[in-house]
C-alpha cells in the first residue's frame, strides 16, 4: 500500500476524511489520478481528498473548474471548499445542504436576491454573515433575531428609522450600537439606560443644553463625560463632584469656556 504522503511545509499526514491513509494505490484509483500523472496535484499538499481543508483549498485554486463535481461531496469540507470556488450559477442548488459550514460559504457569495432565504439559518454563524452583506431593506426582518451578535450588526446597519426597536434589547453590546448611531428625540430614551457603558455614549453624544439630566448620574465615568461637554449650571454643579477626576475635568473644562469667552 505505501506509507502516508507527508508534505513538505507541515507534516501533517496525509489521510482521507474517512481516517485511512492517503497512499500511491489512493492515488492511483482516484477519479483525479490523470492530475496527478502530470503533476497536477501532490498528495500532502494540493488534494482534495484529504481530510486537511488547506490542502483541499489548494487543490480546488489551481483546478476551480472542477469545483463544479463536487458538490454533493460526502466531505463537507470539500463541498464547502467547492463552493467557495465554483461559479455563482451553482449555489443555488446548495441551499439545503445539511452542514452549517458549507451554509457559511454560500451565505458569503450569494447574490441579493437569494441571500434572503438564509436569514433564519439555524446556525448564528451563517446569519452573522448574512447580517452583514444581506440589503439594507431586508435588515428589518432580522432586528428580532436570537443572537445577541446578528442584531448588533443590524443596529449598525439599519435605517435609524428602526433603531428605535433595538433601544431595549437585553443586551449590552446591541444597544451600544443603538446609542451610536440614535438621533433626538429618540436618543433620549437612553439617559435611563440601566448600563453606564450606554449612559456614557449618550452623554458623548446629547446637546449640551440637555446634559443635565446626567450630571448626577450614579456612575462617575457617566459624569466624567459630561463634565468635558456641560456649559452652565451643569457644569458648575460638576465642580463640587464626589469625585475628583470628574472635578478636575470639569474645571477644566470651565477655564476653557472662560478663555474663549474672556
Amino acid at each position: 500500500m505505501g506509507t502516508p504522503a507527508m508534505s513538505d511545509g507541515d507534516d501533517i499526514p496525509s489521510i482521507d476524511w474517512l481516517g485511512a491513509p492517503i497512499t500511491d494505490a489512493t492515488c492511483a484509483g482516484c477519479v483525479h489520478a490523470d492530475l496527478r500523472r502530470r503533476a497536477g496535484c501532490q498528495p500532502g499538499r494540493s488534494c482534495m481528498q484529504d481530510v486537511y481543508a488547506r490542502r483541499i483549498d489548494r487543490f480546488f485554486r489551481t483546478h476551480p473548474g472542477l469545483a463544479q463535481s463536487h458538490l454533493a461531496h460526502p466531505y463537507f469540507e470539500v463541498r464547502a471548499i467547492a463552493a467557495r470556488h465554483v461559479d455563482l450559477f451553482h449555489l443555488p442548488a446548495m441551499l439545503g445542504d445539511p452542514d452549517e459550514t458549507v451554509r457559511l460559504q454560500l451565505a458569503l457569495r450569494l447574490p441579493q436576491r437569494l441571500l434572503a432565504r438564509l436569514r433564519d439559518d439555524p446556525h448564528r454563524e451563517v446569519r452573522i454573515r448574512v447580517a452583514l452583506r444581506i440589503a439594507d431593506a431586508e435588515l428589518a426582518w432580522m432586528i428580532r433575531d436570537t443572537d445577541y451578535q446578528v442584531r448588533s450588526i443590524v443596529a449598525r446597519r439599519v435605517a435609524p428609522a428602526l433603531l428605535p426597536l433595538l433601544a431595549s434589547d437585553p443586551d449590552l453590546q446591541v444597544r451600544q450600537e443603538v446609542a451610536r448611531r440614535l438621533t433626538m428625540p429618540a436618543l433620549w430614551r437612553l439617559v435611563e439606560d440601566p448600563a453606564p457603558e450606554v449612559r456614557r455614549i449618550v452623554a458623548e453624544r446629547l446637546p449640551e443644553a440637555l446634559l443635565g439630566a446626567l450630571v448626577a448620574d450614579r456612575d462617575w465615568t457617566v459624569r466624567w463625560e459630561v463634565a468635558g461637554r456641560a456649559i452652565g449650571a451643569p457644569l458648575r454643579q460638576l465642580l463640587a463632584d464626589a469625585e475628583p477626576e470628574v472635578r478636575e475635568r470639569a474645571a477644566g473644562r470651565l477655564a476653557g469656556l472662560e478663555a474663549v469667552h474672556g
